[in-house]
């Protein structure tokens, strides 16, 4: 990770990205199911799919900006081989009397409109999610981590809930509907990230004292096209400042 001599890799990084995939993975599955919650109307990822935003702030807070630009990448690759196997199992023969293939052929065929959706939706908000929270970063000399984590949460899970919400439900629900389903979602995200907050915070510090990290993205390069992960011992501003 880190040049200059540097031998012991992180710890705990390789668990975070696993979680991050996994997030993303179930927060797609459960999409297609809307969910009616006293006056509240949403779907069922909308419950788990914050979590790939409290996830993707440690990983940028803590090792960079480009940990988070894999995990991005990792969540988008299984994404495509989820969706490409479901395509493959309902195109092959099935025994007559299978008692519940077509309720999957079915369920599998909406579901390609959700994961599409999620996935264009996806490609807008995450990259901006840890692009936003590694600059604030850089420009507030490491305070303020709450409020870095809740600015880049809001402006990201807008783009994530109104992209998803157009190209998912127009057609299925009233414009009307795709309004307040958006609008759901989005708070459902911000709300996730403020009641995480505590932890997620004290997640980020504990992980820099294990690792002995504090990475600054300040000589990153931010395109999502970009593949490297080393960072400098210049970059590793652990345990030089204080910071809140």
């Amino acid at each position: 990770m880190l040049r200059d001599g540097f031998h012991q890799g992180p710890q705990m990084l390789w668990f975070l990205l696993l979680s991050y995939t996994v997030t993303i993975l179930l927060a797609n599955w459960f999409d297609i199911r809307l969910l009616q919650l006293g006056p509240v109307v949403t779907d069922a990822g909308t419950l788990i799919f914050p979590l790939s935003f409290v996830i993707s702030d440690v990983i940028t807070e803590v090792y960079g900006y480009k940990f988070a630009r894999r995990a991005i990448w990792c969540g988008f690759v299984f994404n495509l081989f989820f969706l490409a196997y479901g395509a493959l199992v309902t195109h092959l023969p099935g025994p007559a009397d299978a008692p519940y293939n077509a309720n999957f052929d079915t369920l599998m065929n909406i579901e390609w409109r959700i994961i599409l959706a999620s996935i264009l939706s996806y490609f807008c908000a995450e990259p901006v999610n840890a692009y936003v929270l590694a600059q604030l970063k850089i420009r507030w000399q490491g305070r303020h981590m709450a409020a870095r984590f809740v600015s880049s949460t809001v402006l990201a899970s807008f783009l994530d809930s109104a992209v998803f919400s157009c190209f998912a439900f127009i057609g299925i629900l009233s414009w009307t509907g795709v309004y307040h389903l958006a609008l759901t979602m989005w708070l459902i995200k911000i709300a996730v990230e403020l009641l995480t907050l505590p932890l997620s915070t004290f997640l980020a510090k504990r992980l820099k004292a294990i690792e002995g990290l504090d990475i600054f993205d300040r000589h990153t390069k931010f395109s999502l096209w970009r593949f490297d992960t080393l960072y400098s011992r210049a970059d590793n501003d652990f345990g030089r400042t204080l910071k809140s």
